[in-house]
């Protein structure tokens, strides 16, 4: 007995052929005409956001570049993975935290300090006097070190 699966009727696509009489030499799924038509706005919209002008040329190189974007899309969805799990997939994706690669600090260089070619002397104070300054102790200070 052979048991007979449902894949058959996903195998077959939902296509446009054209006109009775008059049909199109190549096949295209319903949805390859719209990811086209939305694909060819946003490459004539980029041309012009690059200053290229509105020409034959430009047009044909957009039209080109959606033929390509269309069916590199069109190969990465299905009836079983359609465009909006993949758009939605991709948006999540990019949006996604990430660990980040590089480390905080590192080596010690010094090539952020600044040397000046004089000595910088020491400032020459008005009174003559000369305070005494305070040691810094190192280490564990004691309660009566720390009062000094």
């Amino acid at each position: 007995m052979r048991i007979r699966t449902d894949d058959e009727v996903y195998r077959v696509d939902a296509v446009w052929l054209g006109p009775p009489k008059a049909t199109f030499p190549w096949r295209a799924r319903y949805v390859a005409w719209g990811v086209g038509v939305a694909v060819f706005l946003v490459s004539l919209t980029v041309e012009r956001a690059m200053g290229i002008g509105f020409g034959f040329f430009s047009t044909a190189w957009a039209l080109v570049a959606t033929i390509l974007l269309t069916r590199f899309i069109c190969s990465r969805i299905s009836h079983e993975r359609p465009l909006g799990a993949v758009m939605a997939m991709w948006s999540r994706e990019l949006t996604a935290p990430r660990e980040t690669s590089t480390g905080q600090g590192g080596a010690v260089s010094a090539t952020r300090v600044r040397v000046n070619a004089h000595r910088p002397r020491p400032k020459v104070r008005k009174r003559g006097r000369v305070k005494e300054r305070r040691r810094e102790v190192s280490g564990v200070r004691t309660p009566t070190q720390a009062r000094v």
